[in-house]
């Protein structure tokens, strides 16, 4: 074990873990803003319930979120101040430009609309949770921006002398093939999310209480959350299937890595399931779609799909001796949870919207630890998918220019690391219980009375916050 080591690990496990909120907080910022939509245009005071209550589970998300991306952020200063370096003259503008033009939208707007109900007229109040939410959506843009020069670098120029990456193109680096096809992925996989969780939390007062005062209220959230989940997961499976080809396109080796493929072949099946000697490296048992991995990684079923072997000697010519292949167990794993989590979530959202037609509710007692894994489902599906776009992109940092060996911090010790490391395990295993209780405190507690307070005589209203 060394600084590297612990500094891969340490990197990880904190943004996989910040990644938990990420999804949760644009899904959910965009489904209140529908929530009071339908309230604003409808006047139902069920969907202002359902606003209020799923907006102070989305806040809690939110406030969470804000921390766990803090810590993330420092360790680019701390821990790989040599990658820094390297790319900060690029990954400086998206960057500032999340800060400065979408962090602000979400917090100013989230603001405006917690603390403005009942003083900002209602069309007002309505726009700045819509304007809070495309600002989670321009976040996520400029973020997958930055991550998108990693795997595929554009738009700049290597400079010898400083040995840095210097912007010349910034509209080619927000234009990045990879960002083209992989935004589009991780919004349609962060409504997969809200919208799991929309069905579990309402599903979960159904089950309990099929005939509560509540009812209504809460079955149209779940038949809302499952229409949501059906669609963004449709949108996932033709986006991810244009991420997979432009993938091939760039980055071939991590195509060839998710799917253990050593040999170079044509056509190339997809295997469910793999059964392999202890290196990886061979076959025992497998079970295969026949063309699938030839259409997903050309559009032809008869395409060709270049194998581990025929690529690491090709980069062995471009880049000079060393391994290029990334850990297979890893991605070929990492890569089919992503996909079945995903299926397996968006089958389970199909099947509550049919069982909960023409005024039904799930009453079968399997239901209930169905409702309370279903947010699992999508919201690892999309851990799992980062874990391999990252994993599969080694041994470089920035593919083809900066190994990851060489982005760590020169004056790191394996010491410093291990106590750091220590720290934010303990201090995000804290933040895990706190978040956990909040939102189980709150969901428990059910919809809230949004009755206004009566006044006594002769005196105002006294002032009221929504949170």
């Amino acid at each position: 074990m060394d600084a590297l080591t612990l500094a891969r690990w340490q990197f990880g496990i904190t943004t996989v873990y910040h990644f938990f909120f990420v999804p949760l907080t644009i899904g959910l910022s965009g489904l209140v803003a529908v929530l009071q939509t339908i309230w604003h245009r409808s006047g139902n005071e069920a969907f202002l319930k359902l606003t209020k209550f799923f907006g102070k589970l989305f806040l809690i998300n939110f406030a969470l979120g804000i921390v766990t991306g803090i810590v993330q952020e420092f360790q680019f200063g701390m821990n790989w101040s040599s990658y820094s370096r390297f790319v900060g003259d690029v990954f400086g503008a998206p960057l500032a430009l999340e800060g400065l033009l979408a962090f602000f939208l979400e917090s100013t707007f989230l603001g405006l609309w917690i603390f403005g109900w009942d003083r900002l007229p209602k069309r007002i109040h309505l726009a700045c949770i819509w304007i809070a939410a495309i600002g989670t959506v321009f976040s996520a843009y400029f973020i997958l921006a930055a991550n998108s020069f990693m795997q595929n670098p554009v738009g700049f120029t290597y400079n010898p002398v400083t040995e840095r990456a210097e912007l010349t193109d910034f509209v080619a680096v927000l234009t990045n093939p990879v960002v083209l096809v992989t935004f589009p992925h991780q919004i349609f996989a962060c409504y997969l999310v809200a919208g799991a969780f929309l069905v579990a939390v309402a599903g979960w007062h159904l089950w309990r209480k099929p005939a509560g005062d509540d009812h209504r209220a809460f079955r149209s959230a779940l038949r809302i959350g499952a229409a949501v989940m059906i669609v963004a997961g449709a949108g996932v499976a033709v986006s991810g299937d244009a991420q997979s080809k432009v993938m091939v396109e760039v980055q071939p080796m991590k195509m060839a890595a998710a799917e253990a493929l050593y040999e170079t072949e044509r056509p190339a099946s997809f295997s469910i399931l793999t059964i392999g000697s202890l290196d990886g490296q061979h076959e025992l048992f497998s079970i295969r779609i026949p063309y699938l991995l030839s259409f997903l990684s050309t559009g032809d079923p008869q395409g060709e799909v270049k194998g581990i072997r025929e690529l690491q000697r090709t980069y062995e010519e471009t880049y000079g001796p060393g391994s290029y292949s990334p850990i297979i167990p890893s991605t070929y794993w990492t890569f089919r949870l992503m996909i079945g989590l995903g299926m397996a979530a968006v089958g389970i959202g199909a099947l509550l919207l049919w069982v909960t037609r023409r005024d039904r509710v799930p009453r079968a007692r399997f239901w209930g630890p169905v409702l309370v894994a279903l947010p699992l489902l999508p919201l690892f599906a999309n851990s799992f998918g980062w874990i391999f776009t990252e994993t599969g992109r080694q041994p470089w940092l920035v593919f083809g220019l900066l190994p990851t060996a060489a982005g760590v911090s020169p004056g790191t010790t394996l010491t410093e690391v291990a106590i750091s490391l220590t720290t934010f395990t303990l201090l995000y295993g804290a933040l895990a219980v706190i978040e956990v209780r909040l939102l189980l405190t709150y969901i428990r507690a059910g919809l809230p009375d949004v009755t206004p307070p009566e006044a006594k005589d002769g005196e105002e209203a006294p002032l009221t916050f929504a949170y």
